[in-house]
């Protein structure tokens, strides 16, 4: 008797990466279902450059291509309510969100994850630079994918570990130029397709426009250091920690230090120096190890995507509410209350939580 074939549902984004995701699975006897997430429409009156269509569209195509059924799952009510509306809170309250790690874990992993389960799937897969191997204690972990250049495992920081046995990362153990090989090679129809760049599902976008069209802000006041005036602002949510562009001042570069929201006064410095931070705070901190570290613990951390793993020392302050310090040996640049500070041994992830 044949054995029966294990099935996966893979995300398929439209992209190459998750197309030839799909192709490798097959190719290695899965039976493979692919499903386009919808999480925004071109209709919106909110913003019309959404590229849902186009991407759907690529989706199809591929897995017409590849010969797997195909699915289109309306998440739109679901992602407006637990992405688009965690990132614009967090910019009401002065910090800048990351919707990307929370579109991973609520959407992807999450409601994805969780019909995809319903529906029969032994495993999902999502075309992740990331690997999946044994950790510590046997357990599934999640390691740096091969291309140090797209690894994204700091997306992956905040989904809940008890997924990841039914997890597949299918071109994680392959680089980007690796994976436009495959597609040729598979033939494609998106082998060419170039990535998406914007916002998580909703795809290019005027971040400051799309702003705008959500959140009132008044303009106030760019003051020094010292708290000399030097100019007006838009609106502070319309600035990050460390930006230089944008800010409009005469004499610089200058460089946003703090957003204060209180008196709505931007604070921004000629000195780089002065964004250096030797320490900060990292609440909600999600573990994939088993034992939370009790004491002072040496790792490596990254503080924004594209930064370096750096040595720091992360130390508890609060374990009920996952409060841990994080000191650096070398002080670092822009740390942004709101992004994310993922925690590295090695080439495993350990975990990541928010800075305060």
């Amino acid at each position: 008797m044949q054995k029966k074939k294990l099935k996966v549902f893979v995300a398929l984004s439209g992209g190459v990466d998750s197309s030839v995701a799909s192709a490798l699975l097959k190719k290695d006897g899965f039976d493979v279902i692919g499903v386009y997430m919808k999480c925004w429409t071109a209709d919106d009156p909110l913003y019309k450059g959404c590229t849902s269509v186009d991407d759907e569209r690529s989706a199809r195509l591929a897995a017409a291509h590849l010969e797997i059924p195909f699915y289109a799952w309306n998440f739109i009510k679901e992602y407006k309510k637990r992405v688009v509306k965690y990132m614009l809170d967090g910019y009401k309250y002065g910090i800048t969100p990351n919707p990307d790690v929370m579109c991973n874990r609520e959407i992807k992993f999450g409601l994805f994850f969780e019909k995809a389960m319903k529906l029969g799937a032994d495993f999902v897969a999502t075309g992740h630079y990331a690997c999946l191997r044994q950790g510590f204690g046997g357990q599934a972990r999640i390691f740096q994918g091969i291309d140090k250049n797209k690894d994204q495992s700091y997306f992956l920081s905040s989904i809940k570990r008890e997924v990841l046995p039914k997890v597949l990362f299918p071109i994680g153990e392959y680089t980007k130029p690796q994976v436009r090989e495959l597609a040729k090679k598979f033939r494609l129809p998106n082998a060419s397709r170039m990535q998406s760049k914007g916002i998580c599902f909703i795809g290019k976008v005027d971040f400051a426009d799309f702003l705008k069209k959500h959140i009132v802000s008044k303009p106030g006041d760019i003051v020094d250091m010292k708290g000399k005036f030097l100019g007006k602002h838009d609106g502070l949510v319309f600035y990050t920690i460390g930006q230089r562009k944008g800010i409009k001042l005469s004499g610089g570069p200058y460089f946003v230090v703090r957003k204060d929201f209180k008196n709505n006064r931007l604070v921004v410095s000629k000195d780089e120096n002065d964004l250096n931070a030797k320490e900060f705070l990292v609440q909600n901190i999600n573990w994939f190890v088993e034992r939370p570290p009790q004491n002072s613990m040496k790792i490596k951390t990254k503080i924004r995507y594209r930064a370096l793993s750096v040595s720091a020392r992360l130390l508890p302050v609060d374990k009920d509410k996952k409060t841990y310090t994080l000191m650096f040996d070398k002080p670092q640049r822009a740390a942004t209350p709101g992004q994310f500070a993922v925690f590295y041994k090695g080439e495993e992830m350990l975990g990541g939580g928010v800075i305060q």
